[in-house]
């Protein structure tokens, strides 16, 4: 009989954990793991603080260590890019022409990072951050005394910014909106993180955009739409990322976002599944979403994995995500594209507090800053965790009780929402 063959298109968070959850599933076929970068699988989230800091070693960041993938039979295939699916005969074309049959074929080729249109974007000095390479040449540009100027404060340029200032490099943060991270956590919450940028050190551009870089060989200035002018030696811009589908898009899968999947990470081609920053999967509460950060990468990658073997429990995990800034941290649990009210308990002033997230009087997500950690998981912390029942199952709660600091968060969600 002959043995099954899995393969993985990206070397990923996803793709790696897809892969290493096979055997640990009992999954005894091939498996191949193919990444375009050269680098063994790592995790992104330090690039942008203790890696770009110096603080952690890039060997401390790989998803499984160099010797796991021969010791459980996962041939890597490192600085190979796919070029081509047939969905028809099953087969992956790499660079090169080799062609490679699959009989189930995960894609988690991730995304890439917007590109900059403005004038001056050839100058040396201006950087993006995605790769561990993109990291070592940012670190190499930032040394103490230098001016950076940071494009964007979502979490990649927020986080930026934060390890820049600890290096002693000065910054400015060039951002479209009135605050930080307003799309995601609100106006009251991006004020407290505006005003703890400001007081250290970062000067904040704030309802502003580039216009050109200016510089003879190098960038030396950026020029905002507004007229500023900002001195700089080095710019990084972390203004998002496009996902990879060209190639699963090119095999005829569905795409709008991200490649579509259903609960179960299944693309709309046999036997085609898809995980991590490229899939807008369909979740049972939230519907559709695409979401970029670790947690859903690796909780994908194993719901995947479980799927390609058969599984039929849909992916329903309930994202949360955290960021390191300075010595605050972010934690934040459930999806909120939208909300009419924010609930604190806490005031925000204090720089420790939960937010809710309500709409039409369900919660649909919640953020805690600085607000204490579960000693079993200090990334996911206590109250968040018994808030995340709410969250799950829709249960109307009085916002004067989410509030009031006497109602037990967890007596709250085991008695639901009472």
């Amino acid at each position: 009989m002959t043995r099954q063959r899995i393969v993985i298109i990206g070397a990923s968070l996803a793709g790696a954990t897809a892969a290493a959850t096979l055997r640990d599933e009992g999954f005894d076929g091939e498996v191949q793991l193919i990444g375009a970068e050269s680098q063994l699988p790592y995790h992104r989230p330090p690039l942008s603080k203790g890696y770009l800091r110096g603080e952690e070693s890039f060997e401390s960041q790989l998803v499984k260590p160099a010797d796991y993938y021969a010791g459980q039979r996962i041939e890597l295939r490192l600085g190979t890019r796919a070029t081509a699916i047939d969905a028809g005969q099953k087969l992956v074309e790499l660079e090169g022409g080799q062609r490679i049959a699959y009989d189930r074929l995960l894609v988690a080729t991730g995304g890439r990072n917007r590109t900059l249109s403005v004038p001056g974007t050839s100058l040396q000095g201006i950087f993006q951050l995605r790769t561990v390479e993109d990291c070592d040449r940012i670190r190499a540009a930032a040394r103490p005394g230098r001016r950076a100027v940071v494009l964007g404060l979502g979490f990649i340029g927020s986080e930026v910014a934060a390890s820049l200032r600890q290096l002693g490099v000065a910054v400015t943060a060039v951002e479209g909106h009135r605050v930080p991270l307003a799309r995601v956590l609100g106006e009251e919450v991006g004020q407290v993180l505006a005003d703890i940028h400001r007081e250290k050190g970062v000067e904040l551009a704030l309802e502003d955009s580039v216009a050109v870089f200016e510089g003879s060989a190098r960038v030396e200035r950026v020029r905002t739409t507004k007229g500023r002018l900002l001195g700089c030696d080095l710019v990084v811009a972390g203004i998002g990322i496009v996902p990879n589908t060209e190639l699963v898009e090119a095999a005829g899968a569905a795409a709008d976002h991200g490649v579509l999947v259903d609960a179960r990470c299944r693309t709309s081609l046999p036997d085609v599944y898809a995980a991590g920053d490229v899939a807008n999967h369909l979740h049972p509460l939230f519907g559709r979403l695409r979401v970029e950060h670790w947690n859903n990468g690796y909780q994908q990658g194993r719901a995947a994995a479980r799927s390609l073997l058969g599984g039929e429990q849909p992916y329903d995990y309930l994202h949360s995500f955290w960021s390191d800034q300075y010595e605050h941290l972010i934690e934040y649990v459930g999806f909120a594209a939208s909300w009419d009210r924010l609930v604190f308990r806490g005031r925000p002033e204090s720089r420790k507090f939960l937010g809710f997230y309500l709409k039409d009087g369900i919660m649909r997500a919640a953020v805690g800053l600085n607000r204490g950690g579960d000693p079993e998981d200090p990334k996911v912390n206590g109250e968040l965790k018994a808030v995340a029942n709410l969250i799950r199952d829709r249960v109307p709660v009085d916002p004067a009780t989410l509030a009031n600091e006497d109602v037990d968060l967890r007596r709250l969600a085991d008695a639901g929402g009472a």
